[in-house]
């Protein structure tokens, strides 16, 4: 599969565990639902395995890029901060290759979507912080680590009018899941927000300037509501006409 052909190949950054669970050997992971996301769209899913020797070949693969979640945090070092919670656990060998791979994808304007831990990588990325655990900043949040199934929404988000995310969603008001202790704290330059939680938390950014770069805190890959469902459906679409 190539750019000429007629679906869209979308490559996925892969979980990386060295924990003797799956295998006594370190292993890869993807939850079945990010690739099932794209390919009800007609899109040809592509977990890439983190071959930092082989981001730009990736690259020429793939025609959108989505940047997964997953239960680690981003290295502060990496946005000139200390660590300052002891909730902070990094994956050094997936955030390098994420971050190399999703610098190649903004320099060649291929289309980006960050999911969760994703979206905290992309802001990483072009420049912005993190909050490295939301109850030690925010005073009253809500439950970001939602008690319910990620198959429910947890709260509600406010969709800024006029963004991208907006022109996707059609509503300034949508419900989402929610399953993470970071968050955005000052967003990249070049970048805005798009979406925030009742108790302040940012749940969306983007890059104006960039065909399709959107970061959401939440999984849309569970196609809680409608939203979730047009928000996929948009990124493919842009991968489309990428390819």
């Amino acid at each position: 599969m190539n750019k000429s052909s007629k679906a869209p190949v979308i490559g996925f950054s892969l979980d990386y565990e060295e924990k003797p669970t799956y295998s006594k050997m370190p292993w890869y992971a993807l939850r079945e639902n990010y690739c099932g996301s794209v390919s009800r769209f007609g899109a040809v899913p592509l977990p890439l395995p983190h071959e930092n020797n082989f981001v730009d070949q990736y690259l020429d693969m793939i025609d959108g890029l989505v940047i997964t979640g997953g239960a680690f945090d981003v290295s502060p070092e990496l946005y000139g901060e200390k660590t300052t919670s002891d909730t902070v656990t990094t994956k050094q060998r997936r955030t390098q290759f994420e971050y190399a791979i999703t610098n190649g994808a903004i320099k060649r304007k291929i289309p980006i979507l960050g999911i969760c831990g994703g979206q905290q990588l992309l802001n990483v990325v072009l420049g912005g912080t993190l909050i490295q655990h939301i109850p030690d900043t925010i005073a009253n949040a809500l439950e970001h680590e939602q008690p319910n199934p990620r198959t429910e929404a947890g709260h509600s988000v406010t969709v800024t009018a006029g963004t991208l995310l907006h022109r996707i969603v059609g509503t300034t008001t949508i419900d989402v899941n929610s399953a993470h202790h970071q968050a955005v704290a000052k967003p990249a330059p070049h970048c805005i927000v798009d979406a925030v939680a009742p108790d302040g938390v940012i749940e969306g950014i983007e890059m104006p300037d960039h065909p399709f770069c959107l970061g959401v805190q939440w999984h849309p890959e569970y196609f809680v509501t409608d939203a979730d469902t047009k928000i996929m459906q948009a990124f493919v679409a842009a991968c489309h006409h990428k390819g």
